[in-house]
């Protein structure tokens, strides 16, 4: 079972930026080894995917609501997926959330193609 943990989220006025991490406590396998997927769920809505990167950073994806503002990657070392988010905007408010799947080069904005999720960490932006 591989545990996510979520962090770096806050409030933010309109135009700010935040960097979010996805980490884990698991020794077995690097993240590296895992497709993450970042989502996000507001009140109210479904929850969306954000963007992704493949297992060994294959393919990189980014939803069209956030591409141009929103850039995902790895840290090898501190075996993290880091979500850097630019240009915040109101609607980006919700709860996002990191995933993971195995051994997955090409990556997926689809809630349905990953097997392990966190916790989420509160995104605010708001004037």
């Amino acid at each position: 079972q591989l545990q996510l943990d979520e962090s770096g989220g806050g409030s933010v006025r309109p135009g700010g930026s935040l960097t979010l991490s996805c980490g884990t406590s698991s020794t077995k396998f690097p993240l590296d080894y895992y497709a993450i997927g970042w989502f996000r769920q507001a009140p109210g809505k479904e929850r969306e995917g954000v963007a992704c990167i493949g297992s060994s950073s294959k393919s990189t994806q980014t939803a069209v609501p956030v591409q141009g503002r929103f850039t995902i990657s790895r840290h090898n070392i501190k075996n993290t997926v880091n979500l850097q988010m630019n240009d915040l905007e109101p609607e980006d408010t919700g709860v996002y959330y990191c995933a993971a799947r195995i051994v997955v080069p090409t990556c997926s904005l689809s809630l349905t193609d990953y097997d392990y999720w966190g916790q989420g960490t509160q995104v605010t932006v708001s004037s």
